[in-house]
């Protein structure tokens, strides 16, 4: 079994789809880096608007984090919102 299909299984034992799901990304807090995270997201969701979502800046503002919640509809839908969040530019950690 490849990690892909273990990880999906494991999403499939730990959550029921369609579900909510928690995505947190932390990055550099410029080049409208927040925008950029919520926009791939909607669009790699096919979302007419944007999921709901949180920032928390650090204390000195130089990164933000940013803490997500679309309704996801499967487990290999999870693993590509990862994947999409995980390309762009200025992520330092995606959870």
């Amino acid at each position: 079994m490849t990690d892909r299909e273990q990880a999906i299984e494991l999403l499939n034992q730990t959550h029921k789809f369609p579900d909510c799901v928690m995505f947190k990304v932390i990055g550099v807090n410029a080049n409208e880096f927040v925008s950029r995270i919520v926009a791939a997201v909607r669009h790699q969701l096919q979302h007419a608007t944007d999921p709901p979502f949180r920032t928390r800046e650090t204390a000195g503002g130089r990164h933000v984090s940013i803490t997500l919640e679309p309704m996801i509809q499967s487990a290999e839908e999870v693993l590509t919102v990862y994947e999409c969040i995980q390309q762009i530019d200025g992520v330092v950690m995606v959870m």
